[in-house]
């Protein structure tokens, strides 16, 4: 059992209703690698709840990722926003980030394993319910998660934001454990017709309880509010498909947490 060390804690009150919304900064360890993740859960919920590890966008573990941690808390569950990169590195630029999640793009392992790690910071918390845990992820974030259900990892469900949706070696489809659900701009530029027909029959080929709903005309990053309002640069908000998905995410999770 890896060992993770609480070194800074942020403690921020959010009423709504009763309740009481704590966020805690976790260093935590992947090997020599140290990494810097961000907790959330409601302090008014008596007891063990289900767990979401939330996987960031390709510029690393930013204010995005944790207010998606901070909402997923409000609804009742524990969040931990993982880093993928190391604590400390923030890309800036699109080059920056690139060049980042390239590294973790050209080594699925690696990715994989990484995931694992925040995965089990997770799992390892007192409340939260280690038999109940998903995992989502944005962009670099989608496909990561897609990665961590390949792995065989022994979770309810994975949800992908516009991921990216290729791996290199497809029968390890054949390893995954949970259901999967993917939320895609039908208009995203970025992952291509080939890309999808190979995912769908990576899914077919193995059985996998999968899912698959499209947004028609939302384009790459359609959940992030900083990505622009203009479809014609490939990346784009869509409010509507940013509540439509988050809605689609809910009921997901209602399923797999209650069987």
């Amino acid at each position: 059992m890896k060992t993770f060390l609480i070194t800074t804690v942020l403690v921020f009150f959010h009423f709504a209703a009763t309740a009481e919304i704590v966020t805690k900064t976790i260093e935590y360890k992947h090997g020599e690698v140290m990494l810097e993740g961000y907790l959330a859960y409601d302090d008014s919920i008596d007891g063990k709840r289900p767990g979401v590890l939330v996987v960031h966008e390709w510029k690393g573990l930013n204010e995005y990722a944790r207010i998606r941690a901070e909402k997923l808390a409000e609804m009742g569950y524990i969040a931990f926003a993982l880093d993928m990169y190391g604590k400390g590195i923030r890309p800036e630029t699109n080059q920056e980030a690139a060049k980042q999640a390239g590294i973790y793009r050209a080594d699925r392992q690696l990715m994989r394993e990484r995931a694992k790690a925040g995965l089990e910071v997770l799992a390892e918390h007192q409340l939260c319910d280690p038999d109940r845990i998903a995992a989502i992820g944005y962009c670099f974030g989608g496909g990561t998660v897609l990665e961590l259900a390949r792995s065989g990892a022994d979770i309810k469900g994975v949800t992908s934001f516009h991921g990216n949706l290729d791996t290199p070696d497809p029968s390890h489809a054949k390893n995954i454990k949970a259901s999967v659900l993917v939320l895609h701009g039908a208009a995203d530029p970025h992952v291509p017709d080939e890309q999808i027909k190979a995912f769908r029959d990576e899914m077919h080929s193995a059985n996998v309880d999968w899912q698959m709903i499209w947004y028609g005309g939302a384009v790459h990053s359609f959940t992030n509010p900083d990505s622009g309002d203009d479809p014609l640069q490939g990346v784009a908000y869509d409010a509507r498909a940013d509540r439509r998905s988050w809605n689609a995410m809910k009921m997901f999770f209602d399923e797999i947490f209650s069987q």
